[in-house]
């Protein structure tokens, strides 16, 4: 979507409304019917039966966004600088782009430098719907920036750091600048449970179901999503 056009930016900027409006259960059965009646659907993902039993969305939601998707970017992709300018919309105290970076890369499983509507509403349906267990998997695929299936204390600091500097300032007005580095520091200390320096799956799921501090600090990136 590199020719994707302004308006097509601002455009998504809606769509990513309508996300807001699924988090926050605003999106009511009414709206969606109202909406989909009103803009007359007539473009629809190639196996929405299919998409409808993988992900936690009903058929009339998967409609909604895929309207939005594809209606207001017509290549069908959303790119890394489209993403975030997304962000940015909504965390205006702060500096998002570091933060969009890595989760762009998560949502492209792929690796293609582009998010397919599949690919983005099967990952929306994990962090909105999903189990405890599939939230903590997408969570540590984010951690692990390099994808080599271990996340390693710079690559957690990578990530809060860029947490903290979406939030901003505004957020956090007195935050010394070795706050995210303290977080690290005790949260890798307690996962990293055979003291190798990583931190795998079993030991990143283990910690955070047993430990209630890390669980609620990672409840902060649902909230920024």
């Amino acid at each position: 979507m590199s020719g994707c056009s302004k308006s097509c930016k601002l455009g998504f900027v809606k769509f990513a409304q309508t996300i807001f409006k699924l988090i926050t259960g605003t999106l009511s059965k009414d709206k969606i019917e109202d909406e989909l009646e009103m803009t007359m659907v007539c473009h629809r993902p190639e196996g929405l039966e299919q998409l409808e039993a993988q992900t936690n969305f009903t058929k009339r939601e998967l409609q909604v966004l895929y309207r939005g998707f594809k209606n207001e970017c017509p290549s069908g992709v959303v790119n890394e600088e489209t993403f975030k300018q997304i962000y940015a919309q909504f965390f205006p105290h702060g500096d998002a782009s570091t933060y969009a970076h890595y989760l762009f890369h998560a949502f492209d499983t792929t690796q293609t430098g582009s998010v397919k509507f599949e690919d983005f509403v099967t990952a929306l349906s994990i962090l909105l719907r999903g189990t405890v267990h599939e939230k903590l998997r997408w969570t540590f695929n984010l951690y692990d920036i390099n994808k080599d299936g271990y996340i390693n204390k710079e690559e957690m600091m990578d990530i809060v750091k860029a947490i903290y500097d979406m939030m901003g300032k505004y957020t956090y007005p007195v935050l010394k600048e070795d706050t995210p580095r303290q977080h690290v520091d005790v949260f890798f200390q307690k996962m990293d449970k055979n003291k190798d320096g990583i931190v795998t799956l079993d030991e990143f799921l283990e910690s955070c179901q047993e430990d209630d501090n890390i669980m609620r600090s990672l409840q902060l990136f649902q909230n920024v999503m």
